[in-house]
């Protein structure tokens, strides 16, 4: 079989006044950059954002997008749903599918063309009165005392107070002549703080208990 090679006769007109890049006026280089600035900053306007993920477990996973959460995907252990994987956004289910790479692709697609929610930033959960009184009574029961509404208490003696202000725990020891306000890292470090003062004046079978049971908490 023949093969034909088809060229082109350049005009005598162009051939007679052939341009070379010697040949391009300062202007003419000075738009030449401009345009070539011009199309590299379009080019990075349009630039794919960097999507990534964060695994907190296999069935809860954080998306971004720049660094930002976008969404989050997780798992409904519920039985008998054949769609599983959600996506969700501020706490609100937005899509729902059978693949985790599905919930994946739609948040790409849509945190793109602007249609998924923004998700607001997430403000860290605090405890509520109720939480903290519940913190207090467990550690209170490991070392057999009672904690009632004005305090903690051993066999009828109180011994002071237990609680949790702006995130920060302290106690106050009822033995002090002017109780103040100190602060500790956790309600087990305010109930031993409270037990510090009277350990002297406790029975020593009772003593003895006591250790036992501060060492078993602590491991």
């Amino acid at each position: 079989m023949s093969h034909f090679t088809y060229t082109q006769q350049a005009p005598s007109s162009l051939n007679r006044n052939t341009f070379t890049a010697a040949s391009l006026s300062d202007e003419q280089a000075l738009a030449q950059a401009e345009l070539y600035k011009h199309l590299e900053d379009q080019a990075q306007a349009v630039a794919p954002e960097e999507i990534t993920c964060v695994e907190i477990s296999f069935y809860d996973h954080e998306i971004y997008a720049n660094g930002q959460l976008i969404a989050k995907i997780t798992y409904d252990h519920n039985d008998f749903v054949t769609q599983p994987w959600l996506v969700m956004v501020n706490g609100t289910e937005e899509f729902r599918a059978n693949t985790w790479a599905k919930c994946h692709r739609y948040i790409c697609i849509h945190h793109k063309d602007g249609s998924l929610p923004v998700q607001e930033p997430e403000v860290p959960a605090t405890n509520t009165g109720n939480e903290i009184m519940a913190q207090v009574f467990n550690e209170c029961e490991k070392f057999g005392l009672e904690l009632l509404d004005d305090g903690v208490y051993h066999h009828d003696e109180k011994l002071g107070e237990v609680a949790q202000t702006n995130g920060n725990w302290w106690f106050t020891r009822a033995a002090d002549a002017n109780p103040q306000r100190i602060f500790c890292n956790s309600a087990l470090d305010a109930v031993w703080g409270l037990l510090n003062q009277p350990l002297e004046q406790m029975p020593s079978v009772e003593l003895k208990h006591l250790l036992d049971s501060a060492e078993l908490a602590a491991a």
